[in-house]
């Protein structure tokens, strides 16, 4: 299919808003975008179209359902939304568009949904997988910042915050916070999946990241059998886009050119 550089999908019962920078995914190496768990494709930003010009891949990035102008999720989400997404809904949409080859880059739950995804389906199309401020533990500082969250959402401004990005912004909070803060999902665990990833791993982590500690680091590092590198950014909480648009972007771009380029693809392939 021809995408436009923004409209709507249909997978299965949802309609999903999306962004796409750049030649068709047919055509060229994409990099698709996954967002955090109160994101949406307008919270990228310019990230995207900085991220498009400075490889030269595609970029496609997409609203999951319940979040920015995407259909509504049912509610309560199951505690296996993560995996729902990432072994369901993702297999869908990079079919319809036309997925050849290229990376995922996921943000938080995004990360956890990308890592989810290359090790339950082995996808030679995903040359390699940059996960931003991932989760593959819950850890009971994170809980404390989702806590804090939800107090943010129904006794301060955060409702107003989030509402001018979702349409259902109700759905979109209590959709991610109701399943964090639910006592079965403490054990939530997705560090199997880390070792049946077969692709290169970028993971960009803030020193303060609120969310999480470089325990998920660790994690990665010890149960991954494929490379995986490390951008820390000091001072940085748990958007290092946003926070330190220029730092991320740089490691970003760095290891994304290097790995379409091993394989022939992004800006070398397209100057040719």
């Amino acid at each position: 299919m021809a995408l436009e550089p923004s409209g709507t999908l249909d997978i299965g019962e949802h309609r999903l808003e999306y962004r796409h920078i750049g030649p068709e995914p047919s055509e060229a190496a994409t990099i698709v975008m996954l967002h955090e768990g109160l994101g949406c494709v307008g919270l990228w930003g310019d990230f995207p179209d900085a991220l498009a010009a400075a490889t030269g891949a595609g970029v496609f990035a997409y609203s999951r359902a319940g979040y920015g102008a995407s259909s509504p999720s049912e509610l309560p989400r199951k505690l296996s939304y993560m995996h729902d997404e990432a072994l369901t809904v993702l297999p869908k949409l990079l079919e319809q568009i036309g997925f050849r080859r290229g990376l995922l880059l996921g943000h938080s739950d995004g990360a956890s949904i990308a890592a989810i995804y290359a090790g339950g389906v082995q996808d030679h199309r995903v040359r390699g997988l940059v996960l931003i401020a991932p989760h593959f533990v819950v850890e009971p500082m994170g809980l404390d910042a989702i806590a804090k969250a939800k107090l943010a959402y129904e006794r301060g401004d955060l409702k107003a915050k989030l509402a001018r990005w979702h349409e259902h912004v109700d759905n979109a909070f209590y959709g991610w916070n109701g399943v964090w803060l639910d006592p079965g999902f403490r054990t939530w665990d997705i560090s199997e999946a880390l070792g049946y990833i077969r692709v290169p791993i970028e993971i960009v982590q803030g020193t303060r990241d609120e969310y999480g500690t470089t325990r998920q680091i660790a994690i990665a590092q010890e149960e991954c059998y494929c490379p995986v590198e490390l951008a820390l950014i000091e001072g940085v909480g748990h958007s290092p886009q946003r926070e330190a648009r220029a730092a991320t972007l740089g490691a970003v771009t760095d290891f994304a050119t290097r790995i379409l380029e091993a394989h022939g693809e992004g800006k070398l392939d397209q100057a040719a």
